[in-house]
């Protein structure tokens, strides 16, 4: 069953694709940081400690702490989660690098010591689609 895009519904399917995946229990042990996802006006935080998510918090106050995050349009992220993301959208540096409204914010050197984790973690969101 499909469930919108960041409901309570679709994390905790989420979830248990990223933590039930062998490829990202094998590299994403030393992945330890809270970051969040924007989508237009909706902010999640996901905790993730050794490369498994413990939390996701769906209604973050203005003092949940997260290192780092992606901001993006919900049109964005549906783009980026489809089975067949249009060109740019299949991964998340190539939307970095080329998507203006697909950005960065906070300690993106935290980002980056994980980013092998953190990519598989991301592409594991359109598994679901």
């Amino acid at each position: 069953m499909k469930h919108t895009f960041i409901s309570v519904e679709w994390f905790d399917a989420y979830i248990e694709r990223v933590n039930n995946d062998p490829e990202l229990a094998a590299i994403g042990r030393w992945f330890n940081a809270s970051w969040f996802l924007i989508a237009d006006q909706t902010r999640k935080v996901i905790k993730v400690e050794a490369g498994k998510i413990t939390e996701v918090v769906h209604a973050p106050r203005i003092d949940t702490r997260a290192v780092f995050g992606f901001r993006a349009p919900v049109a964005t992220w549906e783009k980026f989660i489809s089975k067949k993301p249009p060109p740019l959208h299949n991964d998340f540096f190539a939307m970095l690098m080329r998507v203006p409204e697909f950005t960065i914010e906070g300690e993106s050197l935290v980002a980056m010591q994980n980013a092998r984790a953190l990519q598989r973690m991301m592409n594991l969101m359109r598994e679901g689609v």
